[in-house]
């Protein structure tokens, strides 16, 4: 699940809607204040994706793209601090509060981030989050706590945000002592400290990467990558309309390099959609099959090969049972995962995924890459990653496959190959990045999302 596949909107002049004094500047931007506070709600208490819960949300109230930036900032900013901010606002609450309060915890933790992250004008912040308590039948009764709660908040709460431990509070105990098992506790700190921080928007280009750096202001990364720190619409940058790049991380662009020269090959790209991967093999002149087991995500990825003038085969299919008949000079599987080492641009994660999903999805990946295995003929490469930083969804993945495969044996990744750095390759010839990558970079251009990736060779017979 490597492939940036939730676009979010980048790093920019937050639009600060509702910030003037006039009645009318406070009606619209309470517009904008309860999308996010819905979306919010759907992610805490129904569980849903924040991508999808804010796209209902906002289509709903039809935002113009201002206030729907600032909506998802304000949405975007209570899921990556909501430890920090639960623990400023509750220094102002004497007792506990009822279960049934509506969408009170959303509206103030919403407004505590304006006030503490957004430089929102506490006039503002605090005189909708009242006005949407009054809207809202199970918080109005609430109306007047949370005027004097988040007016503290406004005083008080920079100083003691000053003492928080931010990587302690906004990631779950359960993740946290994942990291500290695998990576020691200095490094598991530092990637939840880094997992906090907005991820950069990062461009795979056809062509040319300096070029398109100089015209959209950005820099070259994995020397195939173009990153910018502020952008505005994605579907408003140079290039974008007439396919000269693709959004996709640069940690996701690794895999595919794995796989050499593909020029002329038949290649199957598994659990392909969005199709980032998929893009960047028929640049590279590949034959491709793209399987996914989503009808819609494979929709979305045709539109995306449409823009970008490729196209691909697309097959809907279980790719744990999918038998083509055929074999494949490559294969690349992008499993499904816990996308742990995404958390920069996926922030729900800290909230949906649970620590019993790393063993579920393991599983998967396991029966995935067994029948991966199949169709990849004599010769052949199997490359297989994942957006994860767990080890049971990477090397141990792996190793397990290695000793029940003979016919298979590890080719270890080249730095030279991928464009990297030598951290970026493991003992074993694996690539393995970290949220902490790219850490000289100025700041908003630093990091990588968290990947896994292994290379495998069907021995010749």
């Amino acid at each position: 699940m490597g492939d940036q596949q939730r676009a979010t909107p980048r790093r920019q002049q937050l639009p600060q809607s509702g910030q003037g004094d006039s009645a009318s500047q406070l009606a619209d931007g309470m517009a904008a204040r309860q999308v996010a506070v819905s979306a919010l709600h759907a992610v805490f208490v129904e569980r849903r994706s924040f991508d999808d819960a804010f796209a209902r949300a906002a289509s709903k109230a039809q935002l113009p793209g201002r206030d729907r930036g600032f909506a998802r900032a304000i949405a975007a900013t209570v899921l990556r601090r909501r430890g920090q901010l639960n623990e400023v606002v509750s220094r102002f609450i004497e007792k506990p509060l009822p279960a049934k309060q509506g969408q009170l915890d959303a509206i103030l933790l919403s407004a505590a981030a304006q006030l503490l992250y957004l430089a929102t004008p506490p006039h503002a912040a605090i005189s909708l989050a009242v006005d949407q308590c009054r809207t809202d039948r199970n918080a109005r009764r609430f109306d007047k706590l949370t005027n004097a709660v988040l007016r503290r908040v406004s005083e008080r709460g920079p100083e003691i945000l000053k003492t928080l431990d931010a990587a302690t509070l906004n990631v779950p105990p359960w993740l946290s002592a994942r990291w500290q098992n695998a990576y020691g506790a200095d490094l598991a700190k530092a990637i939840a400290e880094a997992s906090l921080v907005e991820a950069p928007l990062d461009l795979s280009v056809k062509s040319d990467p300096k070029l398109w750096a100089e015209k959209l202001g950005g820099i070259v990364v994995a020397e195939r990558t173009v990153r910018l720190s502020e952008a505005g619409r994605i579907e408003d940058l140079d290039g974008y309309g007439e396919g000269a790049w693709w959004v996709q991380d640069a940690a996701a662009s690794l895999p595919a390099k794995l796989l050499g020269d593909v020029k002329g090959l038949d290649v199957a790209d598994i659990c392909a959609a969005p199709g980032g991967k998929t893009a960047q093999l028929l640049a590279a002149g590949a034959r491709v099959t793209a399987v996914d087991q989503s009808q819609e995500r494979l929709t979305r990825l045709q539109s995306n090969l449409a823009r970008l003038g490729f196209s691909a085969a697309a097959i809907t299919a279980d790719a744990a049972t999918w038998s083509p008949g055929k074999l494949f000079d490559a294969i690349l599987v992008d499993a499904p995962c816990t996308a742990t080492g995404t958390i920069r641009r996926h922030p729900d994660i800290l909230h949906l995924k649970r620590a019993d999903d790393v063993a579920a999805l393991a599983d998967i990946q396991r029966r995935i890459l067994e029948n991966a295995a199949k169709l990849v003929r004599p010769g052949g490469k199997l490359v297989f990653c994942t957006c994860s930083l767990e080890p049971e969804e990477g090397p141990e993945q792996i190793s397990r496959f290695l000793d029940k495969h003979p016919e298979f044996e590890r080719q270890p990744a080249v730095v030279a190959e991928i464009g990297g750095e030598p951290g970026w390759v493991t003992g074993d010839g694996d690539i393995r990045t970290l949220p902490t990558h790219l850490n000289l970079l100025p700041p908003g251009q630093r990091g990588l999302d968290g990947f896994y990736a292994a290379r495998l060779v069907h021995k010749p017979i």
